[in-house]
C-alpha cells in the first residue's frame, strides 16, 4: 500500500504543524490552536524521562482533532499485587479532543477549544483556549489552560467571577473511571501558557519555545522538580517523519518520534486495462446474432461483473449478477456499460444492470444506451457518462423477470482476523491473528445452511495470567470471560447456522436465523430493514433469544438465556458529509436496556474510522472499570493493498476496556451490509 505523506495546508504558511508530547498539535507540553489538513493521521512516540507516550492524531475534519494516548507512568507499579503484573509499570489511556472555533484571517488569529483526557482516569484531565497568529516564519501562541494544564494558577481563574463554583476542581473521579467528568471542566486553578515556533534557515528545521503553566506538584508520576517553566526543543522533518529533541522543567532532555500520513490520499498503484474502448466496434446485427458466451466472459474478465441470469423484451436488455471487483459504482457501471454498447445490437435502447447480494435483486442501474454511447465516445465537448444512467429500486417488472437457473449450490470464503489488546496487566500488547473459513451450501435464492472455523495462527495470548478478571460483577458474565474463549483451542467452532432472507416489499428486507450465531451465543432472531435507494435514512429493528456458549467445548450451552434487540436508525447527514451515525436502542446481553451509538468518518481513500458508546442502564459502579462500553475501529478496503481492483475490507477494533453492560450481539449476517449495493458507504 501507498500512503501519500502528510501534505501542507494550501494556504501560504512557513510553519507545519507539529505534534507535542502527549500528542495532537501543539508545542511541547501545551496545545496550539493549529490544525493539520482533513484526514492527516500521526503516529507518535515520545521519551520523557518519567512518562513514555504511544498516541496517535486524526484530523477527522478541517475543525477537529482527535488524539488517543497510551502513558507508561515508568515510577508506578501497574499493581501491587506481584502475582496480577510482576514488574510491568503503570499504563494509562487518554482521549483529547480539540475544535477550532475561529479560522485565521489577515488580522484576527485562529482560535481553538479543547478538552484533554476528559474520559479516562484523569491523569492529565485538561480544558484550553488557545490563539495562534503566523508572522513571517514564527507561529505565534498564547492559550488558557484549566486542569493539568492550568495547575500552576499563575492567573485567578477568569471564571470565579461568574460562580464561585470555578474556584474549587473537584478531585478524583466517579465510578471507576472512564466517564466524561462534565463538573470538572473549567473549575480550579488557571495558567496562561503559550510559546513560539520558528521555521529555521535550514530547511525543515523548527525550533520550538514554550511556557507552561504546570508546576508538576501534584503529577501522577509523583512531585516532579521544576527548575523553569521554559521548554525549548527542535523538530526536525525527514520524509514522513518527524525527530524532535526536547529540554523541559529546566532539567529533563526528551525525545520523540512521528511518522505522518494522509487517509485521504492512501491509494495503491493499479495494474488494470482500460475501460474498453466503443470507437470502430461492430456491435451485433440483432439479438439471434448476438454471441452471449462472449458478451458474458467478457463481462466478467473485463467488467468484473458476474451474470445470475439476463432478461431481453422489446428494447431492454436486464442483466443480473454482481460486480466484484470495483468500489467506485460509477467506474464499475461504466466497464459494464461500454461492453454492453460494444456488444448489444443498436436495437437495444435501454441497458439495466440488476446488482445482486445473497441471490437477491438489491438496485437496478438503467442506461440511456444512446446518451450512454455518446458520451463514450465523447461526442460532446463535456462528456458526462454519468447523466446517462440513473439507480432505482428493481421495478416490479426486473423482480417478476428474474428467474435464475443456479439458486443452489456450495459457497465458501477465507477471511483474516486480527484480536489486540492494549495496556494488559501482563504485557502492553496482547495480539491474536488468523483465518475464518466460512462456507455453507445455498438451498435457493432465500434459504441456507453457513458456518464458520476460526483457526488462530499467531498469537501471545499464552502470556494470559488470569481468564476471568476478579472484580465483583452484579452483571452476567456475558463478555468478561472472553480470555476464555479466545484460548480454548487453536480452532474453534465460530458459527454454523441456518439462514432465511427475502425482499417483502418496495425497500423492506427480512431474514430469519438460528444456530450458533457468534462464539459466545447461539440461539434464534430475525430482522427486518427498510432502505431506500441511496438514501441517508435507513431503518432496522432486530429480535433475539440467545443463550450463552460453553467456552469449554464447541457445542455446548450455559444457563445463561437472554431476549436481546435493538430498533436502529442510519443516518449519514448532509451537514457531516461521508460520516454515518447508527442509534440503536434496546436490550443488550446482559439484559440491561439503553441505547448504542456510532460514529463513522469515511476519507476519500475508503478507509473509514470509527467510535461507539454505550450508555444503558446500569450505573457506572455496577459497570466496573471503564463505566461504560466505548470502542474505536479502523476499516481499510484490501484494494489499498493488492495490484488489481478488488472489494472487501478488514476490519482493526480498540476496545479499551470491555465489561459486562451495553454489549451487543454479533449477528452472523447483518441486513445493513447485504444492503451496501443500495445505499453505500463501506463499499
Amino acid at each position: 500500500m501507498f500512503i501519500q505523506p502528510y501534505v501542507k495546508g494550501q494556504e501560504s504558511k512557513s510553519v507545519a504543524p507539529s505534534q507535542m508530547v502527549q500528542g495532537g498539535v501543539g508545542l511541547w507540553q501545551t496545545p496550539t490552536a493549529r490544525m493539520m489538513p482533513e484526514g492527516s493521521q500521526t503516529i507518535n512516540y515520545t521519551d520523557n524521562d518519567e512518562y513514555r507516550f504511544w498516541s496517535s492524531s486524526l484530523q477527522l475534519f478541517p475543525w477537529m482533532e482527535a488524539t488517543v494516548r497510551y502513558t507508561d507512568v515508568r515510577t508506578q507499579l501497574y499493581s501491587n499485587v506481584a502475582s496480577f503484573s510482576g514488574n510491568q509499570t503503570l499504563k494509562d489511556k487518554g482521549i483529547d479532543v480539540k475544535f477550532r472555533l475561529l479560522e485565521e484571517g489577515y488580522y484576527l488569529p485562529q482560535v481553538a477549544m479543547g478538552f484533554r483526557d476528559f474520559g479516562g482516569t484523569g491523569f492529565f484531565e485538561s480544558e484550553f483556549i488557545n490563539l495562534s497568529k503566523r508572522v513571517g516564519p514564527l507561529d505565534v501562541h498564547l492559550g488558557i489552560g484549566w486542569g493539568y494544564l492550568g495547575a500552576g494558577g499563575n492567573i485567578r481563574n477568569p471564571l470565579c467571577e461568574v460562580a464561585d463554583s470555578y474556584c474549587e476542581r473537584p478531585g478524583g473521579f466517579s465510578g471507576s473511571g472512564g466517564k466524561i467528568e462534565f463538573g470538572h471542566f473549567f473549575k480550579g486553578p488557571a495558567s496562561i501558557f503559550g510559546g513560539i515556533e520558528y521555521q529555521t534557515p535550514i530547511d525543515k528545521l523548527r525550533v520550538k519555545l514554550e511556557y507552561e503553566g504546570n508546576d508538576y506538584v501534584n503529577d501522577r508520576a509523583g512531585e516532579l522538580e521544576q527548575n523553569s517553566p521554559w521548554n525549548l526543543g527542535l523538530v526536525y522533518e525527514w520524509n514522513d517523519f518527524d525527530f524532535s529533541l526536547n529540554y523541559q522543567r529546566g532539567n529533563t532532555v526528551g525525545f520523540g518520534i512521528t511518522y505522518k500520513l494522509n487517509l485521504h490520499t492512501a491509494k495503491q498503484v493499479k495494474f488494470d486495462k482500460p475501460p474498453r474502448s466503443i470507437e470502430g466496434v461492430t456491435p451485433a446485427a440483432d439479438m439471434k446474432s448476438l454471441n452471449r458466451k462472449r458478451l458474458y466472459t467478457d463481462l466478467y474478465l473485463q467488467g468484473s461483473f458476474l451474470i445470475n441470469y439476463s432478461h431481453q423484451i422489446d428494447d431492454e436488455m436486464t442483466i443480473y449478477g454482481n460486480q466484484f471487483a470495483y468500489r467506485d459504482n460509477d467506474e464499475a457501471i461504466e466497464r459494464v456499460g461500454r461492453i454492453l454498447a460494444s456488444e448489444l445490437p443498436e436495437s437495444i435502447k435501454t441497458y439495466k444492470i440488476v446488482d445482486n447480494a445473497a441471490l437477491l435483486p438489491m438496485v437496478e442501474t438503467e442506461i440511456d444506451a444512446d446518451a450512454f454511447k455518446s458520451a463514450a465516445r465523447y461526442e460532446a465537448l463535456e462528456s458526462d457518462l454519468t447523466t446517462s444512467y440513473h439507480r432505482q429500486e428493481p421495478s416490479t417488472e426486473t423482480l417478476a423477470n428474474y428467474k435464475p437457473n443456479n439458486t443452489s449450490g456450495l459457497f465458501h470464503s477465507v477471511n483474516s482476523f486480527w484480536i489486540q489488546t492494549f495496556g494488559g496487566p501482563e504485557s502492553f500488547y496482547l495480539y491474536q491473528g488468523g483465518a475464518i473459513l466460512s462456507g455453507g451450501y445455498g438451498f435457493n435464492e432465500n434459504f441456507s445452511i453457513s458456518g464458520g472455523v476460526k483457526a488462530t495462527l499467531i498469537e501471545n495470548f499464552d502470556k494470559f495470567n488470569f481468564t476471568t478478571d476478579r472484580q465483583n460483577s452484579t452483571l452476567p458474565r456475558v463478555r468478561t470471560q472472553v480470555r476464555e474463549y479466545v484460548t480454548r483451542s487453536k480452532v474453534t467452532l465460530e458459527t454454523a447456522f441456518l439462514h432465511w432472507s427475502d425482499r417483502i416489499a418496495p425497500n423492506l428486507f427480512a431474514q430469519a436465523y438460528g444456530g450458533y450465531l457468534e462464539a459466545m451465543f447461539g440461539g434464534v432472531g430475525t430482522e427486518l430493514f427498510y432502505s431506500p435507494v441511496d438514501s441517508n435514512l435507513s431503518f432496522g429493528i432486530d429480535l433475539n433469544y440467545v443463550q450463552q456458549r460453553s467456552y469449554e467445548n464447541n457445542f455446548d450451552f450455559f444457563d445463561y438465556k437472554a431476549f436481546t434487540g435493538h430498533a436502529s436508525v442510519y443516518w449519514r447527514p448532509d451537514f457531516l458529509p461521508d460520516t454515518q451515525i447508527v442509534v440503536s436502542a434496546g436490550q443488550f446481553l446482559a439484559k440491561d436496556k439503553g441505547v448504542n451509538i456510532d460514529f463513522a468518518k469515511r476519507f476519500d481513500s475508503g478507509i473509514i474510522v470509527g467510535a461507539y458508546a454505550a450508555i444503558t442502564n446500569v450505573s457506572a459502579e455496577e459497570y466496573g472499570e471503564g463505566s461504560f462500553t466505548k470502542g474505536f475501529y479502523i476499516s481499510i478496503p484490501f484494494d489499498l493493498f493488492v495490484l488489481k481492483p478488488a472489494k472487501g475490507r478488514g476490519k482493526i477494533p480498540w476496545v479499551p476496556i470491555g465489561r459486562d453492560g451495553g454489549q451487543m450481539l454479533q449477528k452472523p449476517v447483518n441486513l445493513i451490509d447485504l444492503n451496501q449495493y443500495r445505499s453505500p458507504f463501506y463499499d
